[in-house]
């Protein structure tokens, strides 16, 4: 009960570190890109400043390359003297002004596409009047913005702007010079700026910037990644181990039971072949505790004898008396196979057959074309289709209703598949339930 509530608690903190981990992950990649937004935001008010302050100086000498300042006021003002009086139509009124935009759009576009060249910058501008005002009775003469000049490119939605308001006057007189009225309008007027490219500019400005701050963001994004394939895998050593903690006596049982029993037949009397079970007992615990430690084939190989088959069947026996074993060994020459591995791989098979309701085991051994052939077959309960792939898994046990039925670490299968892919070999099983299972090994070897 205490190492279910350890485990569990160790479970929950785990949960707990993972969820805390997340969350400031999260919270630093929300800083992450706030930081990048504003900065992003920084960088094209720095451009758009720029380029307000050289083409604004641009504009205001607009006069000196053919704009429409080159034309008196007295021409824009009779234009708008005579379009008040409806001398001209609204048509010849726009035409006015959109002849000289059409004027002004080369001349405008060539200084601004030369003026950042450099820069890369594609930039579009225009500006209009957005409105003109008779003053003496307040008379608006547009009701849309009329567009006096702009670049080829478009403007669509202009980042920065500025405002200018400026009036014209004049007086006229009549043929006997007396006073005429006095004409004057306010005109307000607005330039816009608009950097088609801007995204491109910007993000290329902060390519190395944003490539460590991904940098950054990965790294932390691997290093959760890692803690938490790591927090998983100790979870599971955890649990393997209170696991392997709980059955490592029983895996015991089997050579000390078989011990005790030798011992007391020693005690009744003597008897020539106790003597050898109790050595091949010892050797058994032995192999057992190298199994806890290493799996791997040991560097000292005793080659089995054929009648190594027999006794290992006859052990089991002599163990298991309730159990019936039916043995065919047909081999006939010394074999080049570690003699300790070649009896853990008939023992736990023989064993898991009688962990699992066998009452009738079978084995087969024989030679044929340079390969080993076992085949050990039971009465057994069986096993669903779905068991067979996972029964090989190291710390495996087969488990109904989530509950284990069966004692033991869940190594003995993991071992013997172990030991004969080391060799080079293969091994099949077929089972059904309440059929019985069998298992069959091929290992090639040389003489």
């Amino acid at each position: 009960m205490v190492k279910s509530l350890s485990l569990l608690s160790m479970i929950s903190k785990s949960k707990n570190l993972i969820a805390l981990f997340a969350t400031l992950f999260l919270l630093l990649l929300g800083i992450q890109a706030y930081f990048m937004y504003k900065t992003y935001q920084v960088k094209e008010r720095e451009i758009y400043r720029d380029v307000h302050a050289r083409l604004t100086n641009y504009t205001d000498r607009l006069e000196d390359l053919g704009g429409i300042k080159s034309r008196t006021d007295d021409t824009i003002q009779k234009i708008l003297i005579r379009y008040l009086d409806k001398k001209i139509s609204k048509k010849d009124f726009l035409e006015y002004f959109n002849k000289n935009r059409k004027e002004n759009e080369k001349y405008l576009s060539d200084y601004v596409d030369a003026s950042f060249k450099k820069e890369g910058y594609e930039i579009a501008t225009k500006t209009e009047y957005i409105s003109i005002i008779y003053t003496p009775d307040s008379t608006r003469l547009i009701d849309q913005p009329i567009t006096l000049y702009e670049t080829r490119n478009k403007v669509s939605n202009p980042k920065i702007s500025n405002t200018s308001k400026w009036e014209t006057t004049s007086k006229s007189t009549t043929n006997d010079n007396t006073p005429g009225r006095n004409d004057s309008f306010l005109l307000k007027s607005n330039t816009g700026f608009e950097i088609l490219n801007i995204k491109t500019i910007i993000f290329k400005e902060l390519a190395l910037l944003t490539i460590c701050c991904a940098a950054i963001l990965a790294s932390v994004l691997l290093l959760y990644i890692f803690t938490v394939k790591n927090l998983a895998r100790q979870q599971k050593q955890v649990e393997v181990l209170h696991t392997v903690v709980d059955n490592i006596s029983h895996e015991f049982k089997t050579p000390i039971a078989t011990l005790k029993i030798a011992s007391k037949t020693l005690k009744k009397g003597w008897n020539s072949e106790t003597l050898p079970l109790i050595d091949r007992q010892i050797a058994r615990l032995e192999s057992l505790m190298i199994q806890l430690h290493k799996d791997e084939i040991p560097d000292e190989v005793v080659a089995i004898e054929p009648k190594d088959w027999d006794f290992f069947i006859q052990d089991l026996a002599f163990t298991y008396p309730q159990i019936d074993f039916k043995v065919e060994n047909k081999v006939s020459e010394k074999l080049p196979f570690d003699k300790n591995l070649m009896e853990t791989v008939i023992k736990n098979l023989c064993e898991n057959s009688i962990k699992y309701g066998a009452s009738f085991v079978k084995i087969n051994t024989d030679t044929s074309t340079q390969n080993l052939n076992i085949e050990i077959s039971d009465n057994g309960q069986g096993m669903e289709s779905k068991e067979l792939t996972n029964i090989f898994e190291k710390f495996y046990r087969i488990q109904s209703n989530n509950i284990h039925n069966s004692k033991g670490l869940g190594l003995g299968l993991y071992f013997v598949k172990k030991i004969i892919t080391t060799y080079s070999g293969k091994i099949d099983v077929s089972s059904k339930p309440g059929a019985g299972s069998t298992f069959k090994i091929t290992i090639p070897y040389e003489n």
